[in-house]
C-alpha cells in the first residue's frame, strides 16, 4: 500500500483511497507555489513601501498606483488577465525568448501571486514603518548613523515586528487563494481535488481538502503565533 493511501484506508474512504496520492502531489504544488510567490512578493514589498515612503514623487506615485491597482481588483481577474491575456502574444513572446515561461500554468499563476501579494505586503510594510516613532529615526540621525543605515538598523527591525502579525495573515490568505489556480489548469490540491469528483462524483473529496487547507493554515497560524512570542518578548517586558 502506498504511504499516501493510507489516509483512505484509515477513514474507510475509496475516493481518497484512490486519489490520495494526486492529492498529496497537489498538496505539494500549492506549497511550491505559496512559499514562492509570498517570499519574492516580500521582497518586492520591501522596496515598493521603501519607494513609497522616501521615493521621489514619480516613484512613490507609480507605487501608489500599483498597489492600488493590484488591490482593488480580483486576484481571478488578473489570474486570467496574466494566462490568458499575455498568452495571446505568443508570437511576441517567442521573439523575446519568453513563451516557456507564459505558456507554462505554474509559472503563470507564480508571477500573478507575486506581484498580488507584493501589493498588499507593501501596504503592511509601509504602515508597519510609519508606525515606529519618529523620535527613533530622529535619534539615529543624531547619533550620525546615515538614512540608510538608520531605515536598516533601527526603523525596519521594529516595523517588521509591528508587521508580523498582518503578513502572517497575508499568508493564510495566499493559501486560501491559491485553490483559485485550478481555473488555469494547474493540478494544485483543489485542482487534484477537482479532478477526484469529476471522475468519483463523491463530494466528500472535497471535505477532505478542505479539512487539508485547514489542517494546513492551523498549523501556520501556531508556528507564526510562537514566532511572534518569541520575536516580541522584549516588548512584554516593558
Amino acid at each position: 500500500m502506498n504511504w499516501c493511501e493510507y489516509p483512505g484506508y484509515l477513514v474507510g474512504s475509496e475516493v481518497l483511497q484512490n486519489y490520495g496520492c494526486r492529492m498529496a502531489s497537489g498538496l505539494w504544488v500549492t506549497f511550491e507555489l505559496v512559499v514562492i510567490t509570498v517570499a519574492i512578493g516580500f521582497v518586492l514589498a520591501l522596496g515598493l513601501a521603501i519607494a513609497r515612503l522616501y521615493g521621489p514623487r514619480w516613484a512613490r506615485m507609480a507605487v501608489s498606483g500599483y498597489t492600488t491597482f493590484l488591490r482593488g481588483t480580483p486576484l481571478l481577474c488578473q489570474l486570467f488577465l496574466v494566462y490568458y491575456g499575455l498568452g495571446q502574444f505568443r508570437e511576441f513572446w517567442q521573439d523575446v525568448g519568453l513563451w516557456w515561461f507564459f505558456r507554462e500554468p505554474f509559472y503563470c499563476a507564480a508571477f500573478t501571486f507575486t506581484i498580488n501579494t507584493a501589493a498588499y505586503q507593501a501596504e503592511i510594510l509601509r504602515g508597519a514603518i510609519q508606525s515606529v516613532p519618529r523620535g527613533q529615526f530622529e535619534g539615529a540621525l543624531s547619533l550620525g548613523l546615515h538614512r540608510w543605515a538608520t531605515l536598516r538598523r533601527v526603523v525596519l527591525p521594529q516595523a517588521m515586528i509591528l508587521a508580523l502579525r498582518p503578513l502572517g495573515n497575508e499568508l493564510i490568505v495566499m493559501i486560501k487563494s491559491s485553490a483559485i489556480v485550478s481555473l488555469v489548469t494547474l493540478f494544485d490540491l483543489m485542482g487534484a481535488t477537482r479532478l477526484a469528483f469529476a471522475r468519483s462524483f463523491d463530494l466528500s473529496i472535497y471535505l477532505y481538502a478542505a479539512l487539508i487547507y485547514l489542517v494546513l493554515v492551523e498549523i501556520i497560524r501556531r508556528v507564526w503565533d510562537r514566532l511572534e512570542i518569541r520575536l516580541s518578548r522584549h516588548m512584554a517586558l516593558r
